[in-house]
């Protein structure tokens, strides 16, 4: 289903997510910036993390955990959820089922490299530090770099080079090309070396890459106070010796 933009961008989002990180959060975020829609990143605000969790448990139904969206009385959590529902909202996927199933699809697999990404450094457990699970992060590390993302970017330049267009859709951008840009920014900061190395291999993506950067509302965003930059607290991190 097709929803009119104007009718959706009536009253400011409220996006609730961790301060301080990019995170699962900033794949949101791009959509939200490229459709042009209002929004509040409630926690980066006054007492905002208070907000958040006072948001969170008082919704039904309650979010596992950030991010979340609220929506006027609608709250809507999980990242590739938030997107299927922004999606069709803003123009950022085309008409029809096959098209809109297409892109959360493709947004669920993104996902599983998010996922995998952020276990490279906590293989063991999300309550321990990384500097108490290091021997076992450098194998995890080893084996991500060695064999998931070479499959993961080449599955999606097959995607590309299939698709009939520039994007993985075809000719228009959708969200999880937004998403899939997120994922070569943070793995080309968290392992150069081997994205590097794939990307010389993936022309389609190269270019993917170039053009959502270029895209004007986003460009202006990636320059703005609004972009966190990558640091060692979110899903994508820089341990040189996770990458000798």
């Amino acid at each position: 289903m097709q929803f009119a933009r104007e009718d959706a961008m009536t009253k400011a989002y409220e996006l609730h997510y961790w301060p301080g990180i990019q995170g699962r959060g900033e794949l949101v975020r791009l959509a939200l910036e490229e459709a042009g829609a209002p929004y509040v990143d409630v926690a980066r605000g006054p007492r905002g993390v208070a907000a958040l969790m006072k948001r969170m448990n008082a919704a039904l139904p309650a979010p596992f955990a950030p991010p979340f969206l609220v929506a006027g009385k609608l709250v809507v959590a999980q990242t590739a959820n938030i997107l299927l529902y922004l999606g069709p909202r803003h123009g950022l996927v085309p008409r029809g089922d096959a098209a809109l199933y297409t892109a959360n699809q493709h947004q669920l697999t993104i996902g599983d490299i998010v996922s995998e990404t952020h276990d490279t450094h906590h293989p063991i457990a999300t309550g321990l530090r990384y500097e108490d699970q290091k021997r076992e992060a450098k194998k995890r590390a080893a084996a991500f770099t060695a064999e998931r993302i070479p499959k993961y970017l080449g599955y999606f330049e097959r995607v590309l080079g299939k698709s009939g267009g520039a994007y993985l859709l075809g000719r228009a951008l959708s969200y999880p090309d937004l998403s899939l840009f997120q994922v070569l920014q943070g793995l080309d900061y968290a392992f150069p070396k081997t994205t590097s190395r794939v990307l010389r291999e993936s022309p389609r993506l190269r270019e993917l890459r170039a053009r959502v950067a270029a895209r004007p509302r986003i460009a202006k965003y990636l320059v703005s106070p609004r972009r966190v930059s990558f640091n060692e607290n979110g899903i994508f991190r820089r341990y040189p010796e996770l990458e000798p």
